[in-house]
């Protein structure tokens, strides 16, 4: 299979597939404490290894993580996409932002698009986000977009919860998707400072 990987743009954000150049922010990441809900933090084989994963999970899937850049200088904030390795119960919607740019709304931008790509053009009907209990910056995430806890679903590996998205008739036009719009445009205003927990 070659795959092309399409681009999605949103307000602030370029979405692209991964690429070599990007492996420097990458490693970084997951060689670091930010990984430790997402079985890292890794060495750097390790890391290298999965960031071909990443590369090579479009080829088998046909779909995967795009990186995601900023519009205006092309510098990279982290990843989001749909990932399913082998043995993964169901396809899931994941995210990572990279340890010094969080609290910008980029996660929240970007899972937001890459959602309504995978439901409009890939036919999902359903996805989960798998999330250690411990992380609660991603459960915030996952609810801020209409994610439920699914305690009837399959686990990867029981140390993890299972969080449901909305299915695509329930975000098409709905109070749901115009708050998620309005929440990532109050990030796009210059002057906004949100309160409380910086959430990404």
């Amino acid at each position: 299979m070659n795959t092309t990987i399409p681009v999605i743009e949103t307000r602030r954000l370029v979405l692209r597939g991964p690429e070599p150049q990007d492996y420097p922010d990458f490693k970084a990441t997951f060689t670091s404490y930010r990984a430790r809900f997402m079985g890292g933090p890794l060495n750097a084989y390790e890391a290298w290894m999965l960031y071909s994963a990443e590369i090579g999970h479009w080829e088998i899937r046909g779909y995967g993580m795009w990186m995601i850049h900023d519009r205006q200088t092309d510098e990279t904030y982290g990843m989001a996409g749909g990932w399913k390795p082998a043995k993964w119960p169901e396809a899931e919607i994941a995210w990572v932002i990279w340890p010094d740019r969080g609290g910008h709304g980029y996660a929240l931008e970007a899972t937001h698009a890459v959602r309504d790509y995978l439901y409009r053009e890939g036919g999902w009907e359903t996805a989960v986000s798998y999330i250690d209990p411990k992380n609660l910056d991603s459960i915030r995430l996952a609810e801020r977009l209409g994610a439920v806890k699914d305690a009837e679903a399959a686990t990867i590996d029981g140390n993890d919860a299972v969080w449901r998205h909305p299915a695509p008739a329930a975000l098409n036009g709905t109070q749901l998707a115009h708050g998620i719009d309005m929440e990532i445009s109050h990030y796009a205003d210059p002057l906004f400072r949100p309160k409380g927990w910086a959430l990404d």
